[in-house]
């Protein structure tokens, strides 16, 4: 089973590139280049596509404005030179995000990711545990130190605010992000996050006990339960 694969981006040469990395790619079948937004959108609409190499920055319509506007969404792995669209193409559920010039080895990893969640999709009767990559619902990114780091929601045990920052805290290190505390309430799934106090969002998941007023995490850490916070708390748990 191969997937069906629309390049849309304005240099010819980004088109050369991904041409010659799936000359190594067996699963990927190449079956229209565009190299305008606009011209895609007949593509998309009236073939079968499965997947998308997306440029963000092109003539007359842009490539985050193109997802907005498709009914029928395939996969888009979005092949861009600029890194700050990153976190809005995620809230577009796009499956990865390649930043040019990208190696064939990143490549290869964004195209395996969605083969994968393809085979996820259509796989009839599957009632397994998925145990692949999460899909990009379960992640986020932030832009920390000036980068754009993706992250998995099951590896975060809690947030905790930090003047205008906020620590994002894994097991045993912490990446640092200047948000507001409330986007995070927003952005995270309620069925695995809660505010706790006003200064701290725990991941369910990891909650190891709890004892009296406090929250253990599986990592020892302790974080004391707010009284304007503890009844949603109780409630949560249950």
């Amino acid at each position: 089973m191969k997937l069906s694969a629309l390049i849309i981006d304005d240099e010819p040469l980004a088109h050369d590139v991904i041409l010659r990395y799936l000359e190594d790619v067996s699963f990927v079948q190449v079956v229209g280049q565009c190299y305008q937004a606009s011209e895609a959108i007949q593509v998309v609409n009236t073939q079968k596509i499965d997947l998308i190499f997306l440029d963000i920055r092109m003539p007359r319509i842009q490539g985050l404005d193109l997802l907005r506007t498709l009914r029928q969404k395939p996969m888009v792995i979005i092949t861009s030179a600029y890194q700050e669209y990153a976190l809005e193409s995620f809230e577009l559920d796009v499956c990865d995000y390649l930043l040019k010039p990208f190696r064939f080895d990143r490549f290869l990893k964004a195209v395996q990711k969605a083969y994968e969640l393809y085979q996820l999709k259509n796989q009839e009767g599957n009632n397994l545990p998925v145990v692949s990559e999460p899909a990009p619902e379960q992640q986020i990114f932030i832009k920390s130190d000036k980068r754009f780091i993706q992250l998995n929601l099951k590896d975060i045990y809690y947030l905790e605010a930090y003047g205008n920052y906020i620590k994002i805290w894994l097991e045993d290190r912490y990446h640092l992000t200047m948000r507001t505390m409330g986007s995070f309430e927003e952005q995270l799934p309620e069925n695995d996050f809660i505010r706790v106090h006003k200064s701290f969002i725990v991941n369910k998941n990891h909650v190891a006990y709890l004892e009296g007023k406090m929250v253990i995490l599986k990592n020892n850490k302790r974080i004391q339960v707010g009284k304007n916070y503890t009844q949603a708390f109780k409630g949560f748990i249950q």
